[in-house]
């Protein structure tokens, strides 16, 4: 229905040059001419309708666009990423940073094919946000409760979500994407580097425009237009942008950079929200909440509001860093950090696992839940554990990665 709409607009903009004697469309923009004489302005290409539709609502009479739903209420399958590497001969270099690559990332190939696994195996993307609500229970006070999904007939829901999207400096010498861009044609894509040091646009090497193109080839793959959630920290920026302050020592120029920053960050953001992105905290520091005391966390968890949450908006999400849980156990505990970060406005706390586990607190209005991290080491020792979305042998790209331990090898 979009390519049709599309298509429909172009004929009848084409019929109404033609009618009103304008210009032949095969006259490249840029030798335009007002008739003044000066260069007319080329605006970027209008971005494509995108629609975000809401999980929780049957579609009248059941059935949308020919497919038939049905209500789930089982297990919601969470898979977490972080950033993705583009050259893998710069990530498994043999340096410093190689093994902790190795453990923590896929490449992109491997990116790729979980993708096209998850989507044979029929799964269909959902937001974390829709997941869960908060509503108020029937002694007046204030819960969360697990939404019933009305979802295609046959398919089963998947959350993404992806820590770290900030891209690090020290991810820029190791093989990823160095920011995230708004592209000639004004779809979200990276920018960065190769092995030769050449500037390279691209929506093939980075996790979120790899996703964006797979949605436009599988729409079925998100029925809903979700995406995932970013998992962003904030003390070296957020996608690749330095928004960051340093309060040891600030000076003028830093501050008008920083702002140059913030205003080219803002309708990357605008874009990845409007294409069904969403935004969790990762805290501002990546700071382990199992360990900190109270005052660092509150100044961090400020520090997130003032320079990450000012520019993505509210969030209901926070991913623990490390997987570290606040208070040693946050699913038997409540302890003064959760209670605070609650306070705050999170409601669904996320950390890692063996399984997509969640559990809906009775002493507080909040949801904690685990998430699956496919990556080399689960890739390398996991396999069984993750047949269910992809199988290891044929998705790890051992030619690639250091030559370590693969238990199914």
């Amino acid at each position: 229905m979009r390519r049709f709409t599309a298509l429909l607009l172009a004929v009848l903009t084409l019929l109404s040059l033609t009618a009103c004697g304008g210009q032949d469309a095969s006259v490249p923009e840029e030798d335009t001419e007002d008739p003044g004489g000066e260069p007319v302005e080329v605006l970027p290409p209008e971005p494509e309708p995108y629609d975000i539709l809401d999980p929780t609502v049957m579609p009248e009479g059941g059935v949308r666009d020919g497919v038939t739903y049905v209500a789930y209420d089982g297990i919601v399958e969470h898979l977490f990423f972080h950033p993705v590497i583009a050259y893998p001969e710069l990530a498994f270099d043999g340096d410093a940073q190689a093994n902790g690559l190795d453990d923590y990332m896929v490449t992109v190939d491997e990116y790729n094919k979980i993708l096209q696994s998850v989507y044979d195996k029929g799964y269909v993307l959902v937001d974390i946000g829709d997941v869960w609500s908060e509503t108020t229970g029937e002694d007046g006070q204030p819960k969360m409760v697990k939404n019933t999904l009305y979802l295609p007939e046959g398919k089963k829901p998947l959350i993404l979500s992806y820590d770290d999207t900030n891209y690090y400096d020290y991810m820029l010498q190791n093989g990823f994407a160095y920011k995230l861009i708004i592209g000639e044609d004004g779809k979200i894509a990276s920018w960065g580097k190769d092995p030769q040091g050449n500037e390279v646009v691209s929506r093939d090497l980075d996790a979120i425009p790899i996703l964006d193109k797979f949605v436009e080839e599988h729409p079925d793959f998100s029925p809903f237009g979700a995406k995932g959630c970013l998992s962003l920290t904030g003390y070296q920026g957020i996608l690749g942008y330095r928004t960051q302050t340093d309060t040891k020592s600030w000076t003028e120029a830093q501050e008008a950079n920083r702002q140059k920053e913030i205003e080219a960050v803002k309708p990357i953001i605008a874009e990845l929200k409007r294409t069904g992105w969403t935004f969790g905290s990762h805290t501002w520091g990546h700071i382990r909440l199992g360990t900190k005391s109270m005052e660092s966390i509150q100044a961090d968890t400020q520090r997130w509001f003032d320079e990450v949450g000012s520019l993505v908006g509210p969030t209901t999400i926070l991913f623990y860093p490390h997987g570290e849980r606040p208070d040693g156990n946050d699913w038997q505990n409540t302890g003064p950090v959760f209670r605070y970060l609650q306070s705050q406005g999170f409601r669904v706390f996320a950390s890692v696992g063996i399984e997509s586990f969640s559990y809906i607190k009775k002493d507080i209005c909040a949801v904690i839940c685990d998430r699956l991290h496919p990556d080399g080491t689960t890739l390398r020792h996991s396999r069984d554990r993750y047949l269910q979305f992809y199988d290891a042998k044929d998705i790890m790209d051992v030619a690639v990665r250091p030559q370590r331990e693969i238990d199914w090898a």
